[in-house]
C-alpha cells in the first residue's frame, strides 16, 4: 500500500507527531512519502496544487492522508485518489478557518478527529474516526527526578515546571502561565522559587529527560486538540496541570498528582502547589496503556481505516 502523507513545512520542519506517526505506519510495511507544503494561509496552500498533481502522477499512491484542514482542502482538489483528513485542532477551535475545515470534511473520503470535542465543534455525523497521536513509551519513559536534573545541568533545590511549547507560541498563552509562576513565588512558595522551562528545541530523548527533571507538567493552552505534551508527560508517570482543553480532562481525571484549573494566574498557582506534593503522579503510564495510545497501536488503527477506506472504494 503506498500512501502520499500531505504536510506543512512551514516551520522548516513537519511535526513531531505527523513524523512519529509516519515512522510508526512505516514500520507495517506500508510504503509512504511526503508531500510538503510550502506558503501560508489559504492561498498559499492551494498555490501547491500544481506541484501536487504532479507528485501524485509520479508516486501514484493509493491514499493520501492530510494534516490539518487547509492540507486536506488542497489534497482534495483532486478527485482521483481518496483523501483522509486528520483534524489536529486549530483547524476547527479557531472560528475563522473552521468553515473552510467544514468543507475539507465533506469533501474527505474518511476524517479523523484527536478527540471528541473537535467532532462536536465540527457538528460531525458520518464517516470519522477519532484516533488521537500515540506516545512511544520507548522513548518517554519514568527516570529519577535528580538524575535527570544532573544530566541537564540543573540543581536540586529548585521548583522547576515545563512549559508545555515555545513562550511566543500565542495558543499556549505563556503570559498565563508567567502571571501563575509569579504568583506562585510571591505569594505561595515563601522558601523556595519556581522556575519556568520553555519547551523549545529539544531532541526527543531530551524532553524526556526534561519531564523526569521537572516537579510539575505544566499547560496553560487557550485550545488544543488532543496535546501530546499531556501524553508524554503521563507516559513519565509527571504530575500535571491544565486549563481544561482538548481531550485533557478525559486523558488526567482519572490519575492522582493531575489536576485540572481554572485559566486564571491564582486557580493554576493553587493547583501547581498541590501537584508538588507528589512526587509523581500514580497511574499515568498505565492511563495511555490503557487507551491504547501507546503508538504502535495508534497505527494499527490508521491502517485498519486504510484498509476500510480502500476496500469501499474498489467498491464503488
Amino acid at each position: 500500500m503506498k500512501v502520499l502523507f500531505v504536510c506543512s513545512f512551514n516551520k522548516g520542519s513537519i511535526s513531531s507527531y505527523v513524523h512519529n506517526q509516519v515512522e510508526s505506519i512505516r514500520k507495517f510495511g506500508i510504503h509512504i512519502e511526503y508531500f510538503l507544503i510550502h506558503g501560508k494561509g489559504l492561498i498559499g496552500y492551494l498555490s501547491n496544487y500544481a506541484r501536487l498533481r504532479k507528485e501524485i502522477t509520479k508516486f501514484k499512491p493509493d491514499l493520501i492522508q492530510a494534516h490539518y484542514g487547509f492540507s486536506g482542502l488542497l489534497a482534495n482538489l483532486q478527485r482521483k485518489v481518496p483523501v483522509i483528513t486528520t483534524f489536529h485542532g486549530s483547524d476547527l477551535n479557531l472560528f475563522w478557518v473552521r468553515p473552510f475545515s467544514t468543507v475539507t470534511y465533506f469533501l474527505s473520503r474518511w476524517s479523523v478527529f484527536v478527540s471528541q470535542k473537535l467532532v462536536d465543534l465540527g457538528k460531525v455525523r458520518k464517516n470519522y474516526s477519532i484516533i488521537p497521536c500515540g506516545v512511544d513509551l520507548n522513548c518517554f519513559y519514568p527516570l529519577d527526578l535528580y538524575e535527570s536534573r544532573e544530566k541537564l545541568g540543573y540543581t536540586a533545590d529548585k521548583v522547576l515546571i515545563l512549559f508545555s511549547g515555545a513562550f511566543e507560541n500565542k495558543v499556549k498563552n505563556y503570559p498565563l502561565a508567567r502571571k501563575a509562576i509569579n504568583y506562585l513565588n510571591e505569594s505561595i512558595l515563601l522558601d523556595q522559587t519556581a522556575e519556568l522551562i520553555e519547551l523549545k528545541g529539544y531532541s526527543p530523548k531530551e524532553v524526556n529527560l526534561l519531564l523526569n527533571a521537572c516537579n510539575v507538567a505544566l499547560l496553560t493552552s487557550i485550545s488544543e486538540g488532543s496535546p501530546n505534551f499531556i501524553k508524554e508527560a503521563l507516559a513519565c508517570n509527571r504530575p500535571i496541570v491544565s486549563t481544561d482543553v482538548g481531550d485533557v480532562k478525559f486523558l488526567i481525571e482519572p490519575v492522582t498528582g493531575c489536576f485540572i484549573a481554572k485559566p486564571e494566574k491564582v486557580d493554576i498557582a493553587d493547583e501547581i502547589n498541590r501537584a508538588l506534593d507528589y512526587p509523581s503522579s500514580k497511574g499515568g503510564r498505565h492511563r495511555i496503556q490503557d487507551l491504547g495510545l501507546e503508538i504502535d497501536a495508534t497505527a494499527e488503527r490508521i491502517i485498519d481505516l486504510y484498509k476500510k477506506v480502500l476496500q469501499a472504494n474498489q467498491a464503488n
